[in-house]
């Protein structure tokens, strides 16, 4: 007991010596069980094989994107009445319209009720055969000439060869008193037609329209190119018919508008 209460400072000392001499052989040993602890954690995270990711719902900033392309757009001219209050026009019955898309009144408000062909048209009337040869008789009508005398149906007296403003006859088929048929070359076109009694030639020159403006009560018939049309104390004049529409323009400033022909919308 002596030796150990005059020495114990020693012991105790040696002992840690001791302890530490063992934890340095052992610890290699640690830090391999460690490193392997550490190895089979990171295999077991690294080798699974993760669930695939949803497809990112990318529809709101898409339309986001869309509204940023396209951006809205107002109507300050016809449907906005913050800056355009609604008008009226008095009607020459004494009732009034509303003016709310512009074509209440006006060359948009017109109504084309009709349009029909104007045809150039020959006929073989008759022919007279004396000992000089055949003489045809071949009646002339220009139903879409601009002035309304050169409308009226003309005959012209005319053999083969002759040539006059209308047309040449080139050629007579078959006897003399009933050719079959007469062969013409139109001196306007060049084109060539065939004639005969029972067989008029026919080819469409133009077109006339019968129009009406009900804000007003007008009705227009037979109109044609050049004719004027007065609106709403306006006046306009037809420019073009086709078999589809009728194009009008203003006096006052040559604004064109197309009025179009559609049948089933005609009251």
């Amino acid at each position: 007991m002596d030796f150990v209460k005059k020495h114990y400072e020693k012991i105790l000392l040696g002992i840690v010596l001791l302890g530490l001499v063992g934890a340095l052989i052992f610890l290699p040993y640690w830090i391999m069980h460690d490193r392997e602890l550490l190895d089979r954690t990171r295999m077991g995270i690294t080798s699974q094989s993760p669930e695939a990711l949803l497809p990112l719902d990318l529809t709101e900033e898409s339309n986001a994107i869309q509204r940023l392309l396209l951006p809205y757009k107002l109507n300050f001219e016809t449907t906005n009445r913050l800056f355009n209050p609604v008008e009226w026009q008095k009607a020459m019955n004494g009732t009034f319209i509303k003016i709310e898309s512009g074509k209440e009144v006006g060359p948009q408000a017109v109504v084309v009720t009709r349009i029909s062909p104007l045809y150039f048209i020959l006929t073989l009337d008759s022919v007279e055969t004396n000992e000089f040869g055949a003489r045809y008789i071949i009646g002339v009508e220009r139903q879409a000439a601009a002035s309304s005398w050169q409308r009226t149906r003309r005959q012209h007296y005319a053999t083969v060869g002759e040539k006059n403003d209308a047309f040449t006859i080139t050629t007579a088929k078959g006897s003399p008193e009933n050719p079959t048929p007469l062969v013409l070359r139109l001196t306007d076109t060049g084109e060539a037609a065939t004639l005969s009694k029972d067989k008029p030639f026919r080819r469409v020159d133009g077109y006339k329209a019968d129009l009406k403006y009900n804000p007003e009560g007008k009705n227009w018939q037979d109109q044609r190119v050049d004719d004027r049309l007065r609106l709403g104390g306006d006046d306009y004049i037809i420019v073009a018919i086709s078999e589809s529409e009728v194009v009008v323009s203003a006096k006052s400033n040559l604004k064109k508008t197309t009025l179009t022909y559609n049948p089933q919308r005609v009251e």
